[in-house]
């Protein structure tokens, strides 16, 4: 059966649909209305002829009208209570298995149903995943919109389990309009143009791997940017060069993750970075049996953040007058001369950012970076720290130039993910631990500036 026919029987069975309605004059007036009837169909012409309705009717909402129908769908499409109260009575009186299922179906929120059926039109889950970028932007503002981002949630986590992700490797012979997504969306080291993005995925010594689900059509989830290499490196620049010599896949050693970019604000909080990293690493064994190790080169977001509150507090005990006279140099505006002016501070950097990764932690007592929230959890091993290794805007602007290696060891990825979720261990290598040693046992000295 041809994508064709199905289109075309669905625009048949649409057109056909709407005459119903029309005939019946049951068209609701207004998206609420149209939910309303939505959820209360049984029949699927209808569903399918409403869900499109309830769809029009969102396009042609400005933002605030869109966050306002949002709202309005939170507090009137929750549990039925009556029904819930019901349930609850047969469970406590019967308290078997099928009491406890129809206490459990009479929980549910209707909004749950009404997402679903708004799946069923054109493009239903891409427009879903569009409506909850919505949400999210306007979640801060509007309370009730807490519990409907719940109800996404639950749904998308199924909807975009592992099952239904499709692995594809992208190279400069994939389709333009699929290839300039990743332009779009690249989020760690931007992507300069076609030239740029043909450097990054036309050399044999470069790869670009991409998660992508049936619904979503030619819309990527997240994609992973893969440096062949014959040694794990130390910073951006060079791996990004242009002009850098390109090694014959066969004789790389290292494959290295350096950019990961999740593509969809809408599935925010919904894992794939971790089936990515793995299948890509079992692709990349399989293609490369030369391959020994597989490391990131990772942004750490949060650094500067922490380190300008750290340099800030005045009752701070973690560094003396002489140090933070020393870190002043990291405020000049012109950073073609910085780098080098601040080489020097190159042991303290590193041990502050030993003690960030090893001793620091948010108000919910979790690792503050979230890169490496990812890759601790994921089960890799924070394995070395390079000062000055993105000087572009955005590596200046998070964490005055430093980058960190993360090792995935396939045999101890669970080891390492069971230290980090059951206990918050950072799992760091002996170079790692060496230099919040010597960090700690450092005698607090004023740095030449």
């Amino acid at each position: 059966m041809s994508v064709t026919f199905l289109s075309e029987l669905m625009s048949e069975i649409s057109q056909r649909g709407r005459s119903f309605l029309l005939r019946n004059r049951e068209q609701p007036r207004n998206p609420i209305e149209l939910c309303e009837a939505l959820v209360s169909r049984r029949g699927e012409v209808s569903s399918f002829v409403l869900s499109e309705a309830v769809w029009q009717s969102w396009d042609g909402l400005d933002r605030s009208g869109q966050v306002a129908f949002l709202a309005e769908v939170a507090q009137r499409f929750g549990p039925d209570e009556k029904a819930v109260l019901e349930a609850l009575a047969i469970a406590q009186e019967r308290r078997d298995a099928d009491a406890y299922h129809r206490l459990h179906r009479a929980t549910e929120p209707r909004s749950q149903e009404l997402i679903r059926r708004l799946n069923m039109a054109k493009q239903g889950t891409l427009r879903l995943v569009r409506m909850r970028e919505v949400l999210l932007d306007a979640i801060g503002d509007v309370a009730e919109l807490s519990n409907l981002d719940g109800d996404f949630f639950h749904l998308f986590n199924s909807w975009f389990n592992r099952g239904f992700l499709e692995l594809r490797p992208i190279n400069w012979n994939t389709p333009a309009s699929i290839l300039e997504k990743f332009i779009e969306y690249e989020a760690v080291h931007e992507i300069n143009g076609w030239d740029d993005l043909r450097s990054r995925i036309e050399p044999k010594d470069r790869r670009l791997f991409a998660f992508f689900h049936p619904q979503m059509g030619e819309e990527p989830l997240i994609f992973v940017e893969v440096a062949l290499t014959t040694q794990v490196p130390n910073n951006i620049q060079l791996l990004l060069a242009t002009d850098r010599e390109e090694i014959a896949p066969e004789q790389a050693t290292t494959a290295v993750f350096y950019s990961i970019s999740n593509c969809q604000n809408g599935l925010k909080g919904i894992s794939f970075g971790n089936f990515l990293i793995k299948h890509v690493v079992e692709q990349l064994k399989g293609e490369l049996p030369n391959l020994k190790n597989f490391v990131t080169l990772s942004p750490v977001p949060g650094f500067r953040r922490w380190l300008d509150r750290l340099r800030h507090e005045e009752k701070q005990t973690v560094l003396s007058q002489g140090e933070l006279e020393a870190l002043l140099v990291l405020d000049q505006p012109d950073w073609s001369t910085v780098a080098e002016r601040a080489r020097p501070l190159t042991p303290l950097l590193q041990g502050l950012a030993s003690h960030y990764f090893l001793n620091a932690r948010d108000k919910r007592g979790r690792i503050i970076d979230p890169v490496a929230r990812f890759h601790l959890g994921n089960g890799a091993k924070l394995d070395n720290i390079h000062t000055f290794a993105d000087l572009s805007p955005n590596g200046r602007r998070n964490a005055y130039g430093l980058m960190v290696n993360y090792r995935y060891e396939m045999l101890e990825i669970e080891a390492n993910h069971e230290a980090y979720a059951e206990r918050g261990d950072v799992v760091a290598s002996p170079s790692v631990r060496s230099l919040l040693k010597k960090f700690q046992s450092r005698t607090k000295i004023a740095y030449a500036s």
